[in-house]
């Protein structure tokens, strides 16, 4: 999966503002109602979102496999599917039998909603055992226990340092260290601008979201009781107070020019790969990229650093991943949960998919595959997705609007210093989150 945060939250809000009405739709053909047996001669659509060249054929070489086991199965694929195009052609009864989407924040809204089938009853009735996947990955792939998705690769994210720019300094473990080593590795000119950074804190930083960093001082989410956390936990004051001293360090002007200066993440002029950002924090599939575009750069990559009371808890990190599913209205339910079942499951798959996209295989068993074909650096996310420390954000019934509303908040109050009251504005936040749980039927 390689999406980009704002790609990913717009999707999140789309989802949300489209798919409440999905429940409405009729509902799927299967050999239950009437439809065809996964035996019988048949074709199923599948649609996904990966469109780069190396990226629709990895998937294609991947249902080759699928091909072959089920000669009977025409397989129809389509790429560079969003999930509002998916969504729409829920709504409008005209959907694909398998979809699968990189918004994995969608989840809750797709399982509450019913735009995806519940699959339990097909997982117990195959037998597959869900402890194949780590626990956060059987995390993000049900919502309040309706298991309407099962996961196709996933996204680690680590720690990413440029050797050269580290002056032989080893990737800090903790927060502090890791504010101490921005500073230190931070170049200026004569005039304070910076040429290099050691790490731009500031949200505005491609993968430096809340998301992605605030996970690293433990944050909890939601509460048990299904509402937002983030006056009542005060990692998340603490992740607030350790990135606007960092980014204050810099200066909030000074850090705004720089990042204007900066090229597109997912481009050879990325800053991390041009040796402008000594310390980034990023997910596996950047080592495809640097491979493809900077070959000649001498990185490595280390577990993301962790909150200092949070030091044992150091090797672990956050993960996400690209979700498959069936969607309500399929024609073909059995022939596409054969299908769903095999490309989510099987190892050989799996380890195409992994080798082609460079992400990380989602199955514990091809997690250890000798068949892996991966730069020495992504052993990193390997050991960051397996890892029983490793956390990742739950889903909501209206596609992540909690970490919309916090990213927005940290980049539009809290970062210009508009915000100077934690506990207060933390409170509002939640109170406005909590109001639209409720209007999505959280």
């Amino acid at each position: 999966m390689r999406t980009t945060t704002p790609r990913r939250i717009a999707a999140a809000i789309a989802a949300a503002a489209l798919g409440l009405t999905s429940a409405c739709t009729a509902g799927g053909g299967g050999s239950d109602d009437g439809g065809p047996k996964a035996e019988d001669k048949q074709t199923i659509q599948v649609w996904h979102g990966w469109s780069a060249d190396h990226e629709v054929k990895g998937f294609e070489d991947a249902v080759n496999g699928f091909r072959k086991l089920h000669p009977n199965i025409t397989v129809k694929v389509t790429g560079n599917q969003t999930d509002d195009q998916i969504t729409n052609a829920i709504r409008g009864g005209t959907p694909p039998d398998v979809v699968a989407s990189f918004t994995t924040d969608n989840l809750g809204q797709f399982c509450q909603s019913g735009a995806w089938q519940e699959l339990t009853p097909r997982l117990k009735k195959s037998g597959v055992d869900l402890n194949i996947f780590p626990k956060a990955v059987q995390d993000y792939t049900q919502f309040r226990g309706k298991r309407c998705a099962l996961p196709l690769l996933a996204d680690a994210y680590g720690l990413y340092f440029n050797k050269k720019l580290m002056k032989g300094n080893a990737p800090p473990k903790t927060m502090s260290e890791l504010a101490a080593l921005a500073k230190k590795l931070t170049v200026r000119d004569r005039d304070g601008r910076i040429k290099v950074a050691g790490f731009m804190p500031s949200v505005q930083y491609y993968e430096h979201t809340p998301q992605h960093i605030a996970t690293s001082f433990g944050v909890k989410w939601l509460g048990a009781d299904g509402k937002a956390n983030f006056s009542r936990d005060p990692a998340f004051t603490e992740y607030l107070k350790w990135e606007k001293d960092l980014l204050d360090w810099y200066g909030y002007d000074e850090a705004k020019r720089f990042m204007r200066t900066m090229g597109q993440e997912f481009e050879a002029s990325n800053p991390f790969q041009k040796g402008k950002v000594a310390m980034a924090v990023d997910g596996e599939w950047r080592t495809k990229f640097i491979e493809k575009e900077a070959p000649g750069l001498d990185y490595g990559t280390a577990p993301p650093p962790v909150s200092d009371a949070r030091a044992a808890q150091y090797g672990g990190g956050f993960t996400l991943g690209t979700i498959m599913g069936i969607p309500r209205g399929s024609k073909h339910a059995d022939a596409a949960w054969e299908f769903v079942r095999y490309l989510t499951t099987d190892t050989g798959s799996l380890v195409t998919l992994a080798n082609a996209l460079g992400n990380v295989p989602s199955t514990l068993q091809a997690l250890s595959s000798p068949d892996l074909r991966l730069p020495a650096q992504f052993g990193t996310f390997l050991n960051v997705f397996k890892h029983p420390g490793t956390t990742t954000s739950p889903s909501s019934p209206n596609g992540g609007d909690y970490l919309v509303q916090l990213q927005k908040f940290v980049q539009d109050e809290w970062e210009p210093g508009k915000a100077q009251d934690p506990a207060r504005a933390l409170k509002a936040l939640d109170e406005k989150v909590d109001k639209a749980l409720k209007l999505a039927g959280g």
